[in-house]
């Protein structure tokens, strides 16, 4: 009977830890990661901001369509780390080619971290505005504002209100 090449290599380390080297530990290693993110749903406000929330900490960002419909970002102001917000303040702004926009919080709670890679590389946002673009983190003082957001099947029918007009 052949047995399968991970079963016997899993042997042969068993057998033999010292053929385990650390380049193999650490390619292994990353096939298995799994990023914390990866659970957490998004949510949308009517303003186009996004947020997911994991373990009380709510990483904030634009939509898609926001991010579309203001052209190539060429400058972010963000909100500075300890400063406390209110649900839907007005705490940063974008500034595109074609357009202003203000970035207003999606929930509650204190800056923990902004994303300076966004502030030195504003075009981060058009890119990957989910993954490198976020733009801020806080941490949730009013977790009951959640409910107020919309999930992302919702916002997609809101966008279709919104094309319509």
């Amino acid at each position: 009977m052949a047995l399968p090449r991970f079963f016997l290599r899993a042997t042969n380390l068993a057998r033999n830890p010292s053929i385990f080297s650390q380049n193999s530990y650490k390619v292994t290693s990353r096939y298995f990661h799994v990023s914390n993110c990866a659970f957490a749903e998004r949510l949308y406000t009517d303003k186009h901001e996004w947020v997911e929330i994991n373990n009380k900490i709510g990483t904030i960002g634009i939509s898609e369509y926001a991010q579309e419909a203001l052209g190539d970002v060429v400058y972010a102001q963000l909100p500075d780390v300890d400063t406390v917000l209110l649900q839907k303040d007005e705490c940063g702004a974008l500034e595109s080619v074609k357009a202003a926009s203000e970035i207003y919080s999606p929930v509650s709670g204190k800056v923990v971290e902004k994303n300076v890679g966004v502030e030195d590389t504003p075009s981060l946002i058009n890119s990957s505005c989910y993954e490198k673009g976020w733009l801020f983190r806080v941490e949730l003082t009013n977790e009951s504002e959640i409910s107020k957001l919309m999930s992302e099947s919702q916002y997609k029918e809101f966008l279709k209100t919104q094309e319509s007009h």
